[in-house]
């Protein structure tokens, strides 16, 4: 998420209904998770402003995030965890898809580079340029698998918006990227800090953190995208009470986004509150049994699995198994890797109880599912050494 306008929805909102300008209107589908729509009013900007670069960056990152979305890549417990940048989940995309991608980004960079070819300082498209590079890099890391590839663009991303702060110290917005690659370096082992690319950027998990702090208070285009970038990196590094003002601003500025609201029960649950975790839940429920937008037609099995999540975490294993006994009915109907993660925790379930033969199974059909997912080959592991927790 490097390039947005990011407005604050409220004042998105208002745009959006008084001059139809499609930008604000796309970028309140986008953070409310309608990707399609966005998609749709980023290509009716570029119609619009067929020579500017900016309109190419939002189309691609529209293009994107549905992808991430639909495979299920944006559930916080998937993109956030404590897990090693390195080990993420691959995102599936067909070739169309793919192409529609990379000639958006293609043509942001062209018009981008044709700018700086007649004013090397034009910061717009330095700008513009690095954030080609940050979509890029996403893409080669999520669904590429390609991490020498993502790093490269990534770092190259960074070195422009250094560029952009370097002319423009007040510009807040360029800040964004230079605080994700600080924290995501920082984070790599140091056999991979020692790429030839990677050499002058140490990295700061800390300082990364700092950065973007900096750009959800100060900046302009980038607000939200660094206060969503925080609360992922604060689930991360277990800093959930910081977590709680973005949540509670970006669930009052998006409501139509729900995946702030599970966001919401996993703070509460890591935070030991259960029951306030489950009402957070059944608020889900209620809006979508009310026909809100944003959750009429949220599948019910997602809602289930953060329910049955909560319970099993707080060792409720009666009533967890139920839930994801029911999510497993219907299990092709999520993305995958919610639905081998269903899968194996019905396993440790069964474990848990000392049902082995249920476990294994559940095991089996787990590493069936989605063979190369980390669920399954946690799965296979349990296979031979039976799941077990420690005494609370």
């Amino acid at each position: 998420m490097t390039f947005r306008i990011a407005l604050l929805a409220s004042v998105a909102g208002v745009l959006a209904a008084q001059t139809g300008d499609p930008l604000a209107k796309g970028l309140a589908h986008f953070y409310n998770l309608e990707y399609d729509q966005a998609e749709a009013e980023f290509r009716r900007e570029i119609r619009d402003k067929p020579a500017e670069p900016g309109p190419h960056n939002r189309l691609a990152q529209a293009i994107q995030f549905r992808e991430l979305y639909r495979n299920g890549a944006l559930e916080s417990e998937l993109v956030s965890g404590s897990n090693s940048f390195l080990r993420r989940p691959k995102v599936e995309a067909t070739p169309e898809i793919e192409k529609q991608f990379f000639d958006a980004i293609e043509k942001a960079m062209s018009l981008a580079q044709a700018r700086l070819d007649k004013n090397p300082n034009d910061t717009e498209a330095l700008y513009s340029l690095g954030a080609a590079y940050g979509l890029r890099g996403n893409w080669n890391f999520l669904v590429r698998k390609a991490w020498r590839d993502a790093l490269r663009d990534g770092t190259e991303g960074r070195k422009l918006h250094n560029r952009v702060t370097e002319l423009d110290p007040n510009n807040y917005d360029a800040r964004l990227m230079q605080g994700v690659h600080d924290y995501v370096v920082g984070s790599l082992p140091l056999l991979y800090k020692m790429i030839g690319f990677l050499v002058g950027f140490r990295g700061d998990k800390d300082e990364g953190i700092r950065t973007l702090q900096g750009v959800a208070e100060k900046g302009n285009r980038n607000r939200v995208d660094a206060q969503v970038f925080l609360l992922a990196l604060y689930r991360r590094e277990n800093r959930w009470k910081d977590a709680g003002p973005l949540l509670d601003r970006l669930i009052a500025n998006y409501p139509r986004n729900h995946l702030f609201r599970f966001e919401l029960a996993q703070m509460h649950s890591a935070l030991g509150n259960k029951e306030q975790a489950l009402a957070a839940i059944r608020e889900v429920e209620r809006l979508k049994s009310s026909g809100a937008p944003g959750y009429a037609k949220l599948p019910e099995g997602k809602i289930l699995y953060q329910k049955a999540t909560i319970q099993f975490w707080y060792r409720d294993y009666q009533e967890s198994l139920q839930n994801f006994r029911r999510i497993e009915q219907n299990v092709d109907d999520l993305d995958l890797n919610m639905g081998v993660l269903t899968l194996m925790r019905i396993g440790q379930i069964h474990d848990v109880l000392n049902q082995r033969e249920q476990a294994v199974a559940a095991y089996r059909r787990a590493i069936a599912f989605a063979p190369e997912a980390e669920a399954a080959k946690e799965s296979r592991r349990y296979l031979s050494s039976p799941y077990r927790r420690e005494s609370s």
